[in-house]
């Protein structure tokens, strides 16, 4: 039975996507920092279907001695990893100089630190079997710099690049590498990051609805389904993810215009 693996699993886009393998009936391993959320989910995710098999296992993807053994435990369980999704993540946003040096860290370390360390306790395994999927969950931001995000971003683009490194590394080896790039989405963490949001941000990123996490994990998981690498959402981000170089001069020129008229603002 296809094991499937997702950090991030106990809220937002992770349990969403939670919910979708749930449904299909296969075993599932929920992985996140707080143990009554991941409770929570699985009490949830039970009522979905109850005979279910699935397991939580509180973990830091931060710390990698942390997710090597909590992912060690959950493959001893349910079997070898047949599917991965990185979807644990941090947004804090903040100007580059008053964002402390630990914030900025914090967030390098999970969002882009913590997905390696997961793909790393799963991708040996699955080059040896010659099969695998593993999906990583950028963000809009890694397509491009948003005022108030350097952090974020950076981790972001990084993050973009190690896939795109690792699809031809595994590529031959039977595994399929794939990224996706949600736009803003519906979950506790936005709820909490639009409140450190800064004005400039707000108006660059303009007055788009959120999508629904269940929206966003249906788009993922066809994108797993289909082995594609790139996962675009909408006509903006998709418009920024194939034809990044031609678009953003002008983004970027609008984005100076518009942050130079708040600042001119009594």
């Amino acid at each position: 039975m296809t094991h499937v693996i997702i950090t991030g699993g106990s809220s937002g886009i992770g349990l969403a996507l939670a919910r979708i393998y749930t449904k299909r009936g296969v075993r599932i391993s929920l992985l996140a920092r707080t143990l009554l959320a991941l409770e929570a989910a699985q009490a949830e995710l039970a009522r979905v279907n109850p005979v279910a098999a699935i397991r939580i296992e509180s973990a830091d993807v931060a710390d990698e001695v942390q997710i090597l053994a909590a992912i060690r435990r959950c493959e001893g369980a349910f079997g070898p990893c047949d599917i991965l999704i990185t979807s644990a993540g941090i947004v804090e946003p903040s100007l580059f100089e008053t964002l402390p040096a630990d914030a900025f860290e914090r967030q390098m370390r999970t969002n882009l630190s913590g997905s390696v360390h997961a793909v790393r306790a799963v991708y040996a395994g699955m080059k040896e079997r010659r099969s695998g999927r593993i999906m990583m969950v950028s963000s809009g931001a890694g397509l491009i710099g948003i005022y108030g995000y350097t952090a974020y971003s950076a981790s972001k683009f990084a993050l973009h690049g190690f896939a795109e490194a690792l699809r031809s590394e595994a590529k031959p080896h039977g595994v399929s590498v794939s990224v996706c790039f949600p736009p803003d989405t519906e979950t506790p963490q936005f709820t909490r990051e639009l409140e450190h949001r800064p004005l400039e941000a707000a108006v660059i990123m303009g007055s788009v609805a959120p999508w629904a996490p269940s929206a966003v994990a249906a788009r993922i998981v066809r994108a797993i389904d289909k082995g594609s690498f790139e996962v675009f959402f909408g006509l903006s981000l998709g418009a920024l993810g194939r034809f990044g170089s031609t678009v953003k001069p002008f983004l970027n020129w609008w984005f100076d215009r518009a942050i130079l008229k708040i600042g001119r603002r009594p």
